[in-house]
């Protein structure tokens, strides 16, 4: 989980925001691209888009695209949604107030990412895209399954402790960015048994108490240092225009909650439950 990695050249697994059918998305996926992080922004800033189809799954009107620079092909997820309700009834679940879905979320989630030192978040830019603004994801290979499929087989991968320390890694995040609309199916499993964190066009809500704060029980160590590290001003450079100062202030504010909580469990019963490093 160092800051480092999306600078080195690596081949960079990209999500599918929906896995319905993991063995037949991997066979349709292009193989993966090796690239920098510069390199692999470029492209999806740049390349253009040969084709386009349904993202399958979701409601948010995803496209899957495929791209190509004339060197390098690979797929993307595009999202142009971008909706402000004043009130939002979800099916079976309590209204929501001031509700907002928007591609700009993904971009912020990829960008928060990089800051806390997290490199399970895909790649997401903002470009135009048939005259709309949108994000444009990078696409994960070797997608295995997703959350659902995994707990409805009971998998834990041949490292069940390091699949639990990615859950938690998923939590804390999660409560930082205010996310509403984590599900089984933007949590996503490479063949590595890397869990990817994907599509937070509901994050980002102006909530400063934490959503579950009961599940937040262990913090991975460089992650909690990197939420130390935050500031508006370091926030605000990184995010751009995909956050407003209002919500990047509502992410500093829980910051400050969640740092709060781990500090209050290490002092009462000792670092060693509460924090830990997560294994490679």
């Amino acid at each position: 989980m160092k800051h480092a990695r999306h600078a080195a050249t690596l081949t960079f697994l990209a999500v599918s925001w929906s896995v319905a059918l993991p063995a037949a998305q991997n066979a349709a996926a292009p193989a993966p691209v090796a690239l920098t992080a510069p390199q692999m922004e470029e492209f999806l800033l740049r390349a253009k888009i040969v084709r386009t189809r349904g993202a399958g799954g979701g409601i948010t009107g995803s496209q899957r695209a495929t791209l190509s620079d004339g060197v390098w092909t690979h797929d993307a997820q595009i999202q142009i949604i971008d909706q402000a309700r004043t009130l939002f009834q979800p099916p079976g679940a309590a209204p929501e107030m001031n509700f907002r879905d928007s591609y700009r979320y993904n971009v912020a989630g990829y960008r928060l990412a990089v800051l806390l030192g997290l490199d399970n978040v895909p790649m997401s830019v903002e470009r135009s895209v048939n005259g709309k603004q949108a994000a444009v994801t990078w696409w994960i290979d070797e997608v295995m399954m997703d959350e659902r499929e995994r707990l409805k087989t009971e998998a834990r991968g041949p490292d069940p402790e390091r699949t639990a320390m990615q859950t938690h890694v998923m939590r804390v995040f999660d409560e930082l960015i205010a996310n509403r609309d984590r599900n089984m199916g933007n949590l996503v499993w490479t063949k590595d048994w890397t869990m990817w964190m994907i599509d937070h066009t509901r994050a980002f809500r102006l909530d400063t108490d934490l959503q579950r704060p009961n599940v937040l029980l262990r913090v991975e160590r460089s992650l909690l240092e990197h939420m130390r590290g935050l500031t508006l001003d370091v926030v605000t450079k990184s995010v751009g225009r995909s956050l407003t100062r209002q919500e990047i202030q509502a992410v500093l504010t829980r910051r400050d909650a969640i740092v709060t909580l781990f500090d209050t469990k290490i002092a009462e019963r000792g670092e060693g439950p509460v924090v830990y490093t997560l294994k490679r």
